[in-house]
């Protein structure tokens, strides 16, 4: 029986003639017959022998069902000169019989040279195509358009206008997602919760899926374009394609590209920076706090730190002549830890007790968070002093042009060694405003963190003063710990609280 194979990839489909049904009617022209097994992979690429059609096709050859193949090109059966040879040896070995539409190959040396040569053509023209497309792209992020709908949850793809636009309604659910896990509150604990809360408010994720995974939420949490910043050409996809028909061992991961091949593209801001970057040293301290349930329950846990040896102190409940107590301590007693500790313990009940009262005082009254997170008060001066220098900066860059313009075009009316000298004084001019504008920006970046800071603590004060005391359960109090502490160290005669 005569076999015809047609195949078709989405670029060619759009830009050439030879879409399918014309290839199936030249192949019937050439069979002479309409009793033929048509073999079509419609938008499959040529690059990869693993394609549906062609996998029936080899094996319908193999069992003796096709005798004769007709295919319109050599480069409609394989677009790599590798995979060509491969399938046409296996037809070969089989009996059955190849024949091209566009032109007949004797079994010659000068046949098979020249059979070769289509195919290393169709290979190279591939490679060209895939090299144009990657670089119409990259062009076209730089130009600052957003290549295709990244499914981001909380945006929409603005097709005619090439940007990210906000979804307000999934909008509204990543600013929940953030202050659920910043904040204190008695939905949720952790990430694990926020995916299960989500998940019991039937709440549909990007691809309208029921069910919330940690994992998405924790990518969510850590996408930079909540804050504007959306990264174009970051992995490399190369070779995947041809994934969904390998076996899992087989299959090309995506590859991350070195951080100077991303291109930058600025997105409308849903989360403001401060509340990001505060989530962020959250997730990074998340898996010490939250790593492991003990059998007991302990206040600080993941918080506290040796001030000596610089180990994590975890709780742990100890004999003491008969008496079991529960201590927090800095041993490492499992293999191949990079510092076996200095021995320190220190009793659960007696540090709980002094960081307990030092964040209760700070939640009674918020002011003090001032004293212990050193807050500055500043004036707008920063602002007004960072646009002045700026643009002292700018007039400082212009002359040094001017001066180098003038240096290279040979003005007579200054001299060599002069020209060099004022060069030299604008450099370090240039250089000191510049330092200058970084020390004022430090100083806005210290304000508002030490405001943030601030900010937590009344977050925290809010929802300890709306419950009795005698209604704060112990999660209440780890809860409230863990919004305004990042971690305690504990020294041989004294304790020290950092706040974030």
């Amino acid at each position: 029986m005569i076999g015809i194979y047609a195949r078709v990839s989405t670029e060619e489909q759009a830009k050439s003639g030879f879409s399918i049904d014309f290839q199936i009617r030249e192949g019937k022209k050439k069979a002479a017959t309409n009793e033929v097994k048509l073999y079509v992979d419609d938008g499959h690429s040529g690059e990869f022998l693993e394609r549906p059609a062609l996998t029936q096709l080899r094996n319908d050859v193999k069992g003796g069902l096709i005798t004769k193949i007709i295919c319109l090109d050599p480069d409609r059966l394989a677009r790599k000169l590798m995979n060509q040879l491969i399938v046409t040896d296996e037809f070969e070995k089989r009996g059955a019989e190849l024949v091209f539409v566009s032109g007949e190959y004797a079994k010659t040396p000068e046949g098979n040279l020249f059979y070769s040569m289509r195919g290393a053509i169709a290979e190279f023209e591939k490679a060209k195509i895939n090299e144009r497309m990657s670089r119409g792209r990259r062009e076209k992020a730089r130009q600052g358009r957003v290549l295709r709908d990244f499914q981001i949850y909380g945006y929409s793809y603005d097709k005619d206008s090439e940007q990210f636009v906000i979804n307000e309604y999934e909008a509204a659910i990543v600013r929940l997602i953030f202050d659920l896990f910043t904040q204190p509150n008695d939905l949720v604990q952790g990430i694990n919760g926020i995916a299960k809360y989500l998940t019991d408010k039937e709440i549909p994720t990007k691809r309208g899926a029921k069910v919330w995974h940690r994992q998405v939420v924790r990518q969510l949490l850590m996408n930079r374009a909540y804050i504007g910043e959306f990264y174009q050409n970051r992995w490399n996809t190369e070779g995947m394609l041809g994934n969904k028909h390998k076996s899992p061992d087989e299959r090309v991961k995506m590859k991350e590209r070195p951080k100077e091949d991303w291109i930058r593209i600025t997105c409308p801001p849903i989360i403001d920076e401060i509340r990001f970057e505060h989530a962020q040293r959250l997730i990074g301290e998340s898996r010490r706090r939250w790593s492991g349930r003990s059998l007991n329950k302990y206040l600080l846990s993941g918080l506290l730190r040796c001030g000596d040896c610089g180990n994590t102190m975890t709780g742990r409940r100890t004999n003491n002549w008969g008496t079991y107590i529960f201590v927090y301590s800095d041993e490492k007693n499992t293999a191949g830890a990079k510092n076996p500790g200095c021995r320190r313990r220190i009793k659960c009940q007696e540090i709980d007790d002094e960081v307990w009262e030092t964040v209760r005082a700070w939640l009674n009254n918020p002011d003090e968070i001032a004293a212990a997170t050193e807050a500055k008060e500043t004036i707008p001066f920063e602002l007004i002093e960072i646009e002045r220098i700026e643009k002292e900066l700018e007039k400082t860059k212009n002359g040094r042009k001017r001066l180098l313009r003038l240096f290279a075009e040979g003005e007579e009316d200054f001299g060599e060694e002069e020209i060099r000298q004022q060069l030299r004084e604008l450099k370090e001019k240039e250089e000191k405003l510049t330092n200058q504008i970084r020390e004022l920006r430090s100083q806005q970046q210290m304000f508002a963190e030490n405001s943030y800071s601030r900010n937590l603590i009344k977050e925290a004060a809010e929802y300890y003063l709306s419950k009795a005391p005698d209604e704060l359960t112990f999660e209440d109090k780890q809860n409230l710990i863990r919004h305004v502490v990042k971690e305690i160290r504990v020294y041989e005669d004294h304790t020290e609280i950092f706040t974030f």
